[in-house]
C-alpha cells in the first residue's frame, strides 16, 4: 500500500478504507464486496463534481453543451484506465485472476471501478483536499484535449486565454432590414490584431462568422468560405 500511496502522494489517516478501495469483489468471498462498491459509487460523483467545477473555471465561455462534450471524455472508462496504469494501480488492486481469452477486457473494467473507488476513499479519507490535487495532478495533461467545442467563439477564447490575452469583444458595427428580417455585422476584436467582419440574420450568427475569420487570420483554422448559418 505505501507505493500506491507514493503515487498518490497522500498518505492515508485511515487505512481499512484504502484497502476497501483495492480490494476488489472479486477476491472476495460472494457478497463481502460491498464496500469496493460503495466507494466506487462514491468516487464516481466526486470525480464528476471536480471535473465539472474544473471545467466551469477553465472555459468560461463554453456553452453547457460543449462542456458536456469535454465533460463525458473526461469521465469515460478508457480515461479512467488510463489514469489506473499510470498509478500502477493494477499491480495493488486485489482481483480474482483468471486465465481466459476475455479477462483483458475484464481487467480494465475492474482497473477503472477501482480508479473510482480510490477516489473515494481518498474523499473520505481527507475530503476534497485530497481529492482534488490528485485529480488534477492526472486528468491535467487530458483537460485540454478534451473534446474541442466546434463553437469559433469558443475556440477564439481558447486562443487568447493560452496565450495571456484579454478576452475578444465583439462589436456591432452595422445592422439593418425589417425586424422579421434583420442583419448585422459584427467585428471580433483582439489587443494587437486587426478586427475582423462576420455578417449574419442575428448577431449571434454575426459573431460566429467574425471569430470564424479572426481564427482563420491568426492561422488556427485553414481558410475557408464557410459561414454559420441558423439550423
Amino acid at each position: 500500500m505505501k507505493s500506491i500511496e507514493k503515487k498518490l502522494d497522500y498518505t492515508f489517516q485511515n487505512n481499512l478504507l484504502l484497502q476497501q478501495a483495492l480490494t476488489h469483489p472479486s477476491a472476495l468471498p460472494p457478497g463481502q464486496g460491498r464496500n469496493f462498491e460503495r466507494l466506487e459509487f462514491l468516487g464516481d460523483r466526486v470525480l464528476g463534481l471536480i471535473i465539472a467545477t474544473w471545467l466551469f473555471e477553465a472555459f468560461p465561455s463554453e456553452t453547457e453543451g460543449n462542456l458536456a462534450k469535454r465533460f463525458a471524455n473526461l469521465v469515460r472508462k478508457d480515461m479512467l484506465v488510463d489514469v489506473a496504469k499510470e498509478i500502477s494501480l493494477n499491480q495493488a488492486l486485489r482481483i480474482k485472476h483468471e486465465k481466459s481469452y476475455s479477462h483483458h477486457k475484464r481487467l480494465e473494467t475492474l482497473l477503472a471501478d477501482g480508479c473510482e473507488a480510490l477516489i473515494g476513499a481518498l474523499y473520505l479519507d481527507g475530503g476534497m483536499e485530497a481529492a482534488q490535487p490528485f485529480i488534477h495532478r492526472y486528468w491535467q495533461a487530458y483537460i485540454n484535449t478534451s473534446t474541442p467545442p466546434h463553437d469559433p467563439k469558443s475556440m477564439l477564447q481558447e486562443w487568447v486565454q493560452a496565450r495571456g490575452k484579454t478576452h475578444p469583444t465583439y462589436v456591432v458595427v452595422h445592422s439593418c432590414g425589417p425586424s422579421h428580417a434583420p442583419h448585422f455585422v459584427v467585428e471580433a476584436r483582439i489587443e494587437g490584431y486587426e478586427p475582423t467582419q462576420g455578417e449574419g440574420s442575428s448577431k449571434q450568427l454575426a459573431e460566429k462568422n467574425a471569430a470564424h475569420k479572426m481564427l482563420t487570420c491568426l492561422g488556427a483554422f485553414e481558410e475557408k468560405d464557410t459561414e454559420y448559418s441558423e439550423k
